[in-house]
């Protein structure tokens, strides 16, 4: 009995063992061991063992509520090291921990990465707005996009400086600009035509036109006629020829 009990005096007196599970007993029988030269205390060990044991039971009420949250939170993890065995450690529990919580870590640096059904949302919109039928055809189209985005950027930036408009002007302002200028052109093509016609009235310049469409396709043949029988090429040529013939 004596080794028994010094066995678990010291067992309790050990740095392993929780600090407040250790009192001095102060009845007859540690003065028995006192005067037999050993002291230990171990007169709360019956309460001790049962909290023990509690404790135990209550270890196996907690894996299975961890496992049950591991399930759902990590349901790929499904090593369990205490399949095998009956009874729970420690160790057990922690590992499930240590697992929730890498996953938990994992998700908060992965915040800003949409969800699945999201990307899956995304990818079937782009689909719809630019004519893709399949995912293989996603990329292609995205750098089509791409390009041709580029090309009107730059077509767009070009037109700002060109037109000495302001960078921030919406493209109907550069619209309605080339538009302008477009009618500008126009109005100073027909002053020009009515210039070089010498007339301002639009039935006179029809009729020249007109008399223009009778008058040179005779003229025409005649030069071509001509040159054949002259044996030339060049219209200049037609008077010189003509003068060594007189």
């Amino acid at each position: 009995v004596l080794k028994v009990l010094s066995h678990i005096d010291s067992i309790l007196r050990s740095p392993r063992a929780p600090p407040l599970i250790y009192r001095r007993s102060k009845g007859p029988v540690q003065n028995y061991l006192k005067e037999n030269g050993q002291e230990c205390g171990f007169e709360h060990l019956p309460l001790t063992v049962e909290m023990w044991a509690g404790q135990l039971m209550a270890l196996k009420d907690l894996h299975r509520s961890l496992r049950k949250l591991s399930l759902e939170l990590v349901p790929w993890h499904t090593a369990d090291p205490q399949d095998n065995r009956e009874s729970v450690r420690v160790e057990d529990l922690q590992f499930i921990v240590d697992a929730i919580l890498e996953e938990i870590e994992n998700k908060e640096k992965n915040s800003q990465t949409p969800p699945l059904p999201t990307l899956f949302a995304i990818v079937s919109h782009f689909q719809k707005l630019f004519d893709v039928n399949s995912l293989n055809g996603v990329y292609p189209r995205m750098n089509e996009v791409y390009t041709k985005l580029g090309e009107m950027t730059n077509a767009m930036r070009n037109l700002h400086e060109l037109l000495e408009l302001d960078s921030s002007a919406p493209p109907t302002v550069v619209v309605d600009t080339v538009g302008k200028l477009c009618d500008i052109i126009n109005e100073n093509v027909t002053e020009q035509v009515q210039q070089l016609l010498g007339t301002q009235d639009i039935r006179s310049i029809i009729d020249k036109l007109e008399e223009h469409e009778c008058f040179f396709p005779p003229f025409q043949a005649l030069i071509q006629d001509l040159l054949c029988l002259l044996e030339i090429r060049n219209l200049d040529d037609i008077l010189p020829t003509v003068r060594n013939l007189k």
